[in-house]
């Protein structure tokens, strides 16, 4: 009964994060920050997982006290040392689309904003997204799954789901073969992320490589077209493809 109940609250605590990501509320409501040329709604956003992560807290410390994350520092290197040069190779791959696709480049952010806009934030989401999808909704569906076959591969596809279709509200206003690109590579890399979170049993593993393939984004400060060009989709899609099935491969290999 205290399983069940704690899988519940885990359930309800990945939906108010998932709300708060999504939705940018409340802090999209009253909090206008601006501070050079960063655009406002990322101070917003950033406020919010402070909110999220406060949340998250006190969640852990009075109603979920057991819950396992795996925040912790054993396996932290070995993790990365094992998983960590595909998502590597992949971010590489996606400097270099963006590079070709936005050039030339046509904007000149201020450090700030490239510090902010493409390092900060992405530490944010990394964080933020590993949270609620792997640390919470991947453990809740596994355990709901419990000792049935292939639990924790469906766990993960469960989450990995989420995670591409959340991609959808930030693709919006693309073309449609552009959102539909994104909600794939999203979902293959959530199977990647989540598959090296189930391997490891470490949370920052994921976080960490999560955080390493988003920074590939960075070109994009320095340019005001429209980053979603051919040569981008393209790169992105295949090589995140891959990454899922990276993903795929090694949770299959231990069973």
């Amino acid at each position: 009964m205290q399983k069940k109940k704690e899988i519940v609250t885990a359930l309800i605590l990945t939906a108010l994060m998932t709300f708060i990501e999504m939705s940018a509320l409340p802090m999209a409501l009253f909090c206008n920050i601006e501070f050079k040329d960063i655009e406002p709604i990322y101070f917003a956003l950033m406020l919010n997982f402070l909110l999220a992560f406060a949340i998250c807290f006190l969640f852990r410390k009075f109603l979920i006290k057991e819950w396992n994350f795996g925040l912790k520092s054993e396996g932290l290197l070995a993790g990365l040392k094992n998983h960590g040069l595909p998502a590597l190779i992949a971010t590489v791959l996606a400097v270099v689309a963006f590079c070709i696709g936005l050039m030339p480049f046509d904007n000149k952010p201020t450090v700030w904003r490239v510090i902010i806009e493409g390092i900060v934030y992405y530490i944010g989401v990394g964080i933020m997204e590993e949270l609620y999808l792997r640390g919470l909704l991947q453990n809740a569906v596994e355990k709901l799954f419990g000792d049935r076959k292939n639990a924790t591969l469906y766990a993960i596809l469960i989450a990995s789901l989420l995670f591409g279709s959340g991609h959808i509200f930030g693709a919006l206003g693309q073309p449609v073969l552009v959102i539909t690109a994104k909600t794939i590579w999203a979902t293959a890399l959530g199977v990647y992320f989540g598959a090296v979170y189930a391997k490891t049993r470490n949370l920052w593993v994921p976080m960490i490589l999560h955080f390493v393939v988003d920074v590939g984004a960075i070109p994009v400060c320095f340019s005001t077209s429209n980053p979603y060009s051919a040569v981008v989709v393209i790169t992105l899609l295949v090589s995140y493809l891959l990454l899922g099935i990276y993903g795929i491969y090694i949770i299959k290999k231990e069973q």
